[in-house]
């Protein structure tokens, strides 16, 4: 069985920040293309999703539906008659 010496300590920590700081200048360089990837890549699909709703919106009012009635106004249901009346003092 072997046993942990100073030396082997020292050079897992030399190895451990030689690591994160690679790691960490390399995030700096492509973090933020791969960001700017990810945000066009969102907008280009808003817009297409824009772009649809706004297609369908004018398909929609360009044909008249023909299952719509008359544009005349209904009729209310009358009960009876109005009586017109005074009131006396």
């Amino acid at each position: 069985m072997q046993e942990a010496s100073f030396q082997g300590l020292v050079k897992m920590l030399l190895w451990g920040f030689v690591i994160y700081y690679i790691i960490k200048f390399l995030a700096r360089l492509f973090l933020p293309v791969l960001a700017k990837k990810m945000v066009d890549k969102a907008q280009q699909q808003f817009q297409q999703q824009y772009q649809n709703q706004q297609n369908n919106q004018h398909q929609n009012t360009a044909k008249p539906n023909p299952n719509l009635k008359s544009d005349k106004p209904r009729e209310k249901n009358k009960v009876g008659e109005y009586i017109d009346y005074e009131e006396i003092d």
